[in-house]
């Protein structure tokens, strides 16, 4: 079975393949430029629910069986900013350094450090299926650091500390952070509600 995830971010992909092989050892996913689609979808949604939705719905409208995911990272002290616009916090989309960089600026006389790993993945099916598009969340609390620590993961990873292990997720393995991390438990409940809705 294939679906199409609507990404451009291969961290995304490698992560959310690598956690749902373990659900549907058969699952095939591949990327939008896989398939040849390489519209440019406008997230304009106000949630990350909504911005997932409308990327899943983007590649089920070409015949695909479409997964769209957004997230982001929530800083309690900042009223869950970052947020939706996580990935162009300081205004270039996906420059992980400048947005980094921002965010510490923003957060350096504050003293409430806690914050969430937000994923929302959302599934759509094309028209005349008999299933019903869902959207189900993971998230994943830390607390953020004053600095960068480890080059592993991508986005805000160097800053989001875990207590559990003592590392942020840019310190841990990649099979360590897919077993703890916001995209982890988003697309366990992923796997649950696809497995129950397809019978498989």
């Amino acid at each position: 079975m294939k679906i199409v995830f609507a990404s451009g971010n291969k961290h995304k992909i490698e992560e959310f393949s690598a956690i749902i092989r373990k659900y549907i050892p058969e699952i095939e996913v591949v990327s939008m430029k896989d398939v040849g689609i390489f519209d440019d979808i406008v997230e304009d949604g106000d949630t990350f629910e909504a911005n997932a939705m409308i990327k899943a719905k983007a590649v089920a409208s070409y015949g695909y069986i479409g997964v769209g995911d957004d997230s982001g990272l929530s800083v309690d002290a900042l009223g869950g900013a970052p947020g939706i616009y996580s990935a162009r916090y300081a205004g270039d989309h996906g420059n992980d350094k400048k947005n980094n960089a921002k965010l510490l600026e923003d957060m350096k006389d504050e003293d409430n450090r806690s914050c969430a790993f937000v994923s929302t993945i959302a599934c759509a099916f094309p028209n005349g299926s008999e299933y019903s598009d869902f959207v189900v969340r993971g998230e994943c609390q830390g607390e953020l650091l004053y600095e960068e620590r480890g080059n592993g993961g991508f986005g805000y990873d160097p800053l989001f500390f875990v207590e559990k292990y003592g590392k942020t997720f840019g310190e841990l393995l990649p099979e360590e952070k897919n077993e703890i991390s916001h995209r982890a438990v988003a697309t366990e409940l992923f796997a649950r509600k696809f497995c129950e809705m397809l019978g498989i």
